[in-house]
Order: structure tokens, then sequence, then C-alpha cells
């Protein structure tokens, strides 16, 4: 099956602990705090895999986390920095966190990279927190915690030529024909579920790369029919191959189906407006496709349109050639890549607060919110006494001790930060 949506929680690695040591050694005396940092935790990185074609390997795994850093050593030595953990897939992958919506990135050649989750820094060992006061400290700082979100993934395949058109106007046919690619046929409609690719072979020894894209319908671009999950296919293509059902062998009208495409791809996207396009009369081995081709010619006098029939392959070859010729003129190696609107349209002004945090009282407790108190939280060890003061000391200055006492906080009264709680002491 053709899986092109998954969503994967990835976290990176947390930083390594710092630890408290001293120097002891023969001769020395008063060695003083020679604890080692830790190590700083692997990063979660998506790689594209050209080998890859669909995203089904995330149907099976779906959490991902990398290696925390190694803890601090004595004597001053550094912990090991972990290895970063590799995610393949495959090219044409747009990633957006799930929660947000926000446009992380759009991979498509082979080896391009992005960074979903940065692992944590390591943490402080003791013989960072010397000072002239404090020369021998009994602390350390934990590890930072990595990051973690979820992710969104959605693939839209990569390929030179998409067929776009009505259901059962024969694409798959036409896809059958030109390559070696065996594409579900029938006679029915939305026969085709997935895109299915193929590579073209010209006579002159030029090659490029066909989808067949599913059947399209009026108000797609509202997600009618599932429009969705088939317009964003044709986002990646370069040049535009609408088929139609010269013969109107259904009843449809060649002329009004080719307009209401039209405005679907307009409408989904505006680029898609002006992507190079050229139109396939298909069927026409069947009675009536030589008019319904004439009058399809008075309406479009514009268009150039190449009579084929995907069932006898009359009139492969000339558009074989056409478009080969279409992309020897468009940029080379240049595939059209996903702009997100909100970074396009919309620019994010943040207020700059004078407190850095938050306060609100819940049930019998205060609530003090504020990311970078609660990885402070998160990095003191509260079983040294150093650390406890330190955190105390730092909770004073950023003036969240006034703060809590101008919301009315007394001895006693409980305040949380992240998952810590403690009592307020005034």
């Amino acid at each position: 099956m053709f899986f092109d949506h998954a969503s994967i929680y990835v976290k990176g690695g947390d930083g390594g602990n710092g630890i408290v040591s001293y120097r002891r050694e023969k001769y020395v005396p008063l060695g003083g705090p020679a604890g080692g940092d830790g190590g700083r935790g692997g990063d979660v990185v998506l790689i594209v895999d050209e080998g890859l074609r669909t995203l089904i390997d995330f149907r099976y795994q779906r959490h991902f986390k990398a290696k925390p850093g190694e803890q601090g050593g004595t004597k001053n030595k550094h912990g090991a920095d972990a290895s970063d953990l590799v995610i393949k897939v495959p090219p044409g992958t747009v990633v957006r966190d799930a929660n947000s919506g926000q446009f992380l990135g759009d991979l498509i050649q082979h080896g391009d990279r992005l960074v979903v989750a940065r692992g944590g820094r390591g943490g402080r060992g003791n013989a960072r927190f010397a000072t002239a006061v404090n020369k021998a400290p009994d602390m350390a700082e934990k590890g930072e915690p990595g990051e973690e979100r979820w992710l969104e993934l959605e693939l839209r395949v990569l390929a030179d030529v998409g067929l776009v058109g009505f259901p059962s106007v024969g694409k798959s046919t036409l896809l059958a024909a030109v390559t070696r690619a065996r594409p579900k046929v029938g006679a029915y409609h939305f026969t085709t579920l997935n895109p299915e690719l193929g590579v073209v072979e010209t006579s002159d020894g030029r090659g490029f790369v066909i989808a067949d894209l599913p059947g399209l319908i009026e108000g797609a671009h509202a997600g009618h029919g599932l429009g969705h999950e088939f317009l964003r296919h044709i986002q990646r293509t370069r040049v535009i191959v609408h088929v139609i059902d010269a013969a109107s062998v259904d009843g449809r009208d060649p002329v009004e189906d080719f307009r209401i495409i039209e405005n679907e791809l307009a409408a989904y996207d505006p680029v898609l407006a002006e992507r190079p396009r050229i139109v396939a009369a298909n069927k026409m081995d069947l009675p009536g496709a030589a008019a319904g081709l004439e009058r399809f010619r008075q309406a479009y006098p514009n268009l150039e349109v190449f009579p084929i029939s995907g069932a006898t392959h009359q009139g492969l070859e000339p558009l074989i050639r056409k478009l080969a010729d279409m992309l020897d003129a468009l940029p080379h190696g240049v595939e059209p890549q996903i702009v997100a609107p909100d970074e396009e349209e919309h620019k994010v002004y943040r207020l700059e607060r004078k407190e850095p945090f938050a306060i609100r009282r819940e049930g019998g407790e205060f609530i003090v919110e504020s990311p970078e108190l609660e990885k402070l939280v998160k990095m003191t060890n509260f079983q040294q006494f150093d650390a406890v003061k330190r955190f105390q000391r730092i909770l004073k200055q950023r003036g969240v001790d006034d703060a809590l006492r101008e919301r009315g906080a007394k001895d006693g009264d409980s305040i949380r930060i992240g998952d810590m709680v403690f009592d307020f002491v005034d």
C-alpha cells in the first residue's frame, strides 16, 4: 500500500549529568573541585534516502528517542557526546509540527537533512561553579532535557510529469502504454486510489518520471472526494498533462471537464496555474472522438492538444517527445518546493514581557509558569545543599519571590514550578 501520511514522536537525547568530585593527589593539598561536565545528548535528524518511496516504515515504529550524553568524569573529564539518531525518509517529505502546524522543512534531494529535535546540553560539574567566595562547591547540574515533539510527515511524490483529469478518462491506461508500470485499470471510477509512477524512455535516449495521479472531481480543492489527498501530489510535478476523454464515453463534456480541472488546480494552489501544461485528447480510437476533439480545439484554440489512444498506442510518440522537450527547456534538477503559507504571508511578532514568568493560582497552589524556570528545576539536584541555595538565589534575582508576595503568598503556601512543589518561606 502507498502510505503518504505519518505521525511520529521524536525526542532529543538528554544531556549527561555533571558530577561532584575533588582532586585527591599525593603532595597536592586542597586540590579543589574536579567534577567534569556531562556530554551533549544526540539530535534527532531526518535524512532523505532516495531508495525509499513511501512512509510505510512509520506504520510500525512511531517513537524515536536519541541517546543521552554520558555523565561527566573525575579529573575534569568531559562526558562523551551522544551520536545523532538518523531517521530516513523518502524524497518529497514535508515536515510540520503536529501541535502548532508550523512548517519545519521540505526534504527533496538525496542526503537533505533536517534536525527536528535537538539534544540537551550536558550539565556542569562542580569545577564550573568554583568562585572566589566558594572555592569548593558541593553541587553539579543535571543534564538539560532534550527537545520533544510530535511531527506530521506528508509525502508528495516527485515526478517530472503529472497526469491529471476526471476519473475514467484513461490516465492509468496511458501510463501503462508509455512505461513498464502496471497500474490497476478498470471500467469504473476511482480505479486509481494512490499515485502510480513510471519511467518513460524516448527513442533518442532521453527519460523522465511520469505520475498517474488519482482522478479529480469538482470541489476537490475544498476536500471533496479526497481532493486534498490527490491535489498535493500535483505540486511536485514540473509539467502537467491534462487527459480528457475526447469520445465522451461516460457522457462527459471534455470542454467542461478541462475548465473544472483548471479551476480546481488554481483554487488549490495559484502556483499550479502557471505550471507548463499540455492536453492529451484520449480515446481517439472510439467513435465520436474526432468531433469531440474539434469542439475542444474550437473552445481552446491557444492550447496544444495531442490526439492519442492509450489502448492502441496511437499518437504516443509525438506526445512523449513534446514532454521531453518541455522538460529540457525547464531548469534542470530544481524540484518545485513547498512554501509554508504562514511563512510566506504572515510575520509573527512576539511581545517581550517585562516578567519572564507568569503566576496564577489554582486551588491551594501558586503556579509559576516559565519555560526557563521549569528547565532550571529539571537541571537542579535538590539533594545537594549548594544546589538548593543556588536555586533559591536565582528565584530571588528573577523577582519571583517579590511577585509571589504581591499576589498574596504567605508562609507555608505551596508553590509549583514544573513538577516541583515546595513551601513558600517569607
